[in-house]
C-alpha cells in the first residue's frame, strides 16, 4: 500500500493540473431575439468562441450567460438581478437606453457593483447612471450635432423643419440639433412633437407644405414612427431631403419610401478598416443567413475583446474590471476595435467616437459623400 499511495497522489495532481480552469462568467443582456438584438448575440458568441479557441484568458474560458430583456425596462430589472445573482464579472448590455437605465441601479447595488458595457445606449442620462457604466457609442447629443453640421456643411441648407418623438431620445436629438444648427446660422422654421409608433402628423406636414420655406425635414425618432411619417409626407408630395438619427437604423427595409434618407450612425459594415473588414467577413462566414452586422453587434464584439484585455491586465473580478475600464486610454492602452479606437473619459463615455452620416440608395446603406 505504501508503494501505491504516492503514485495515486501524483496521478491526482497530474489530473488536477490538466483539468479545465474555472470559466469566467460574462453576462449578455438585451432583446436577443429581435432584429436589433439578435446580431448582437451572434457577434458576442463569435468573439467568445474565437477567444476560447485561442486558449481563453490566461487559460480560463469565457462563459457567456445570456438573458433576454425583450427591450422592456421591467424585464431588464429582472435580468440584471438574475445576472448579478449568477456571479457574472461584467455585463455586456443592455441595448436601449431605457433598459440600461432601469437595470443600472440593480448592478450598482450588488455587494461589489457589476461593471456594465452597453454597446448602444445613447441617452445622455447614461453618463450619470453610475461609475460602473461604460458605453461604446456616441450620445444622442452627438448624433443631433452631427446632423446639424452635415446639413449646413454637407448639404449647404439653411432652413428646415423638425418632427421629434416626445421621449428622452427624441427630445435629446432635437435639442442638440437645433442648438448646433442655429449656432451655425441655420433656421428651424417648424419644430413639433409626436407620440407613438403610428403618429398622426398630418397637420404638421400640411403646415410645412403651406409655409414652403423648409429645405429639409429632420425626424428625431425611431424607425417605425419615421416610416409612418415618410408615408404621410410622400402622400402630400413632399420631396424635401429627410434626415434622422440612429433611431432610424433599418429604415432601408421600407424600400422606395426610404430612398435618399440620411441617417446618422456610429458604425457601418462597409467601413474599410482592416479590423472591420475582418469582422464582417468572419460574421458572414459564421452566420451566412444573418445579414450584415449592425452597430450593437460590432460594439458587442468589441466589448468581449475589450473585457479580455482588461481582465488580462487587472484580473477577473468586478472591481478589477471596473477599475481597468476606467483607465482605458490612460494607464491601460486604448483598444483598437472594429468600431474604432476605444478609450473612456471620466464619465464612462468614449473619449472619441465620430458620428457617421449614411445615405440609403437602392436599399443599400453607405457612407454619404459631402457635396
Amino acid at each position: 500500500m505504501r508503494l501505491v499511495w504516492p503514485s495515486a497522489i501524483a496521478l491526482g495532481l497530474a489530473l488536477g493540473c490538466s483539468a479545465p480552469q474555472t470559466p469566467i462568467r460574462v453576462g449578455l443582456a438585451g432583446p436577443l431575439a429581435d432584429a436589433v438584438g439578435r446580431p448582437m448575440r451572434l457577434a458576442a458568441e463569435m468573439a467568445v468562441a474565437e477567444i476560447n479557441a485561442g486558449g481563453g484568458i490566461d487559460g480560463r474560458p469565457i462563459e457567456l450567460i445570456e438573458r433576454d430583456d425583450a427591450g422592456d425596462p421591467d424585464s431588464a430589472v429582472k435580468v440584471a438581478a438574475d445576472l448579478t445573482r449568477l456571479g457574472v464579472v461584467a455585463v455586456i448590455g443592455h441595448v436601449f437606453s431605457g433598459t440600461t437605465l432601469a437595470a443600472a441601479p440593480v448592478y450598482a447595488d450588488a455587494p461589489v457593483p457589476v461593471p456594465v458595457i452597453t454597446p448602444s445606449s445613447s441617452a445622455p442620462e447614461v453618463s450619470q447612471a453610475g461609475s460602473h457604466l461604460f458605453r461604446l457609442c456616441p450620445t444622442d447629443l452627438e448624433h443631433g450635432m452631427a446632423l446639424a453640421t452635415w446639413i449646413r456643411n454637407g448639404l449647404g441648407l439653411g432652413q428646415g423643419a423638425v418632427l421629434y418623438l416626445n421621449n428622452p431620445y427624441g427630445r435629446g436629438v432635437r435639442q442638440a440639433f437645433v442648438t448646433r444648427f442655429e449656432a451655425m446660422g441655420g433656421t428651424v422654421v417648424e419644430s413639433d412633437p409626436y407620440l407613438g409608433t403610428t403618429p398622426e402628423v398630418g397637420p404638421y406636414l400640411d403646415r410645412i407644405v403651406a409655409q414652403g420655406t423648409a429645405q429639409f425635414l429632420v425626424i428625431a425618432g425611431n424607425r417605425e414612427d419615421a416610416t409612418v411619417i415618410l408615408t404621410q409626407a410622400r402622400a402630400r408630395g413632399m420631396t424635401l431631403p429627410v434626415l434622422g438619427g440612429d433611431g432610424l437604423e433599418g429604415i432601408e427595409a421600407a424600400g422606395a419610401l426610404a430612398e435618399g434618407v440620411f441617417v446618422t450612425a456610429a458604425y457601418l459594415p462597409g467601413l474599410e478598416t482592416p479590423e472591420n473588414q475582418r469582422f464582417v467577413r468572419s460574421f458572414g462566414a459564421r452566420y451566412p443567413e444573418a445579414g450584415a452586422p449592425n452597430q450593437p453587434a460590432a460594439a458587442s464584439y468589441d466589448a468581449v475583446y475589450l473585457l479580455r484585455d482588461v481582465i488580462r491586465a487587472r484580473g477577473a473580478t468586478r472591481r478589477g474590471i471596473q477599475e481597468g475600464l476606467a483607465v482605458l486610454g490612460d494607464e491601460l492602452p486604448p483598444h483598437q476595435g472594429v468600431t474604432g479606437v476605444l478609450a473612456f473619459d471620466g464619465r464612462g463615455d468614449l473619449a472619441r467616437m465620430p458620428v457617421l452620416i449614411s445615405v440609403i440608395r437602392n436599399g443599400v446603406v453607405s457612407l454619404a459623400e459631402q457635396k
